[in-house]
């Protein structure tokens, strides 16, 4: 039987608006930044292995930001999970302990993080929405009390 148990699912985005808007800006800006050394440069004269790395870097940027737009944090009666380039997952019956933390002053950009710990690890999940946020203080809480 798990020690704590949601009284219903709650599912939002990982990651709230302000930190996409950053994210954003900041991915167009590297874009922007790499069009303009691509137009100072001539690529075309380095080898295989400089375009290769400029190509990766620019599909793990895309691949970074889609997901940052795209992720979710779901919390239900299994455990918590969170969709991203590769899902992440606890179970219930695997958490030993979760608090919140979070970065003084700029909650309106990175808000307070879920970390779990299970056993040896830690994972650490995201909330971008109001309902996630509060589920987490309710599971933060619920674990403080435990001790």
């Amino acid at each position: 039987m798990p020690f704590y148990t949601p009284r219903q699912t709650v599912s939002g985005p990982a990651y709230g608006t302000g930190f996409k808007v950053f994210a954003s800006v900041v991915t167009f800006g590297l874009l922007a930044y790499g069009a303009s050394v691509a137009l100072r440069f001539p690529l075309g004269q380095y080898g295989l292995g400089v375009k290769a790395l400029l190509l990766a870097s620019m599909v793990m940027l895309g691949v970074s930001y889609y997901w940052f737009l795209r992720a979710r944090t779901t919390i239900d009666a299994t455990g918590i999970r969170q969709s991203w380039v590769y899902d992440k997952r606890v179970d219930w019956s695997d958490v030993r302990g979760a608090k919140m933390i979070g970065i003084p002053y700029l909650s309106w950009l990175f808000p307070p993080r879920m970390v779990v710990r299970t056993g040896n690890a830690f994972t650490t999940f995201n909330g971008g929405s109001q309902d996630v946020l509060i589920e987490f203080a309710q599971i933060s809480l619920a674990f403080q009390m435990k001790r």
